[in-house]
């Protein structure tokens, strides 16, 4: 496979989502995986867009068939990163990016080692709270469990290759870039893309 899978996590409000976006629309040949969920479909989401919406027999049983690289349960609904699709990109010569937390990092790394990962940062607790305070969706009670809930994911960013700070969101985003340009230039990567090439210049 001469594609690059890119697991990028995060704490909440760190601006991950909108980090990736950008990166996907400026990187021709590198797209984001779409997982499947029990979760309800809501008002203007897409099938295929947004999730796969599957109802809870069918995600058990393809959990039964082996057929997610990872997958969890949040909030009473069930989520999923299908292994065929993302296989499927990687032998076409496709890069991958996986939004997804630790606990599903852990998981795929497991299946594909050679995948990199990248973890985004806040430039400051501060910064942070501002942030989720900022959404005016929650209360201080639950803006304060958030933020607890933020340390305990960046406490595991020793189990990521990369770590972007987000606190001028260019430069991150370009940081990201740099990631992803050194990934298809590794030599797995152009080891593949190469092949003809390498060939003829070793011939005799």
């Amino acid at each position: 496979m001469s594609g690059s899978l890119f697991i990028v996590a995060a704490a909440s409000g760190t601006g991950k989502t909108s980090l990736v976006k950008a990166l996907v629309e400026s990187m021709p040949g590198l797209g984001v995986s779409v997982s499947h969920t029990t979760r309800p479909q809501r008002p203007g989401e897409l099938e295929g867009v947004n999730y796969h919406f599957t109802d809870r027999e069918e995600f058990v049983r393809m959990i039964g068939e082996g057929a997610f690289l990872e997958h969890a349960e949040v909030f009473g609904n069930l989520y999923g990163t299908s292994k065929e699709w993302v296989v499927d990109q990687l032998q076409r010569d496709r890069d991958v990016i996986l939004e997804i937390d630790w606990q599903g990092a852990q998981q795929v790394r497991r299946l594909l080692p050679e995948s990199v990962g990248i973890f985004i940062l806040p430039p400051s607790l501060e910064a942070l709270q501002s942030r989720l305070t900022g959404r005016g969706q929650d209360s201080p009670e639950v803006i304060a469990h958030r933020l607890r809930e933020a340390q305990g994911d960046i406490a595991h960013f020793g189990e990521f290759d990369f770590l972007v700070v987000n606190d001028d969101f260019d430069a991150a985003l370009a940081d990201l870039q740099s990631v992803v340009r050194a990934a298809r230039l590794s030599y797995r990567s152009q080891s593949v893309r190469q092949e003809d090439l390498i060939r003829r210049l070793l011939e005799m």
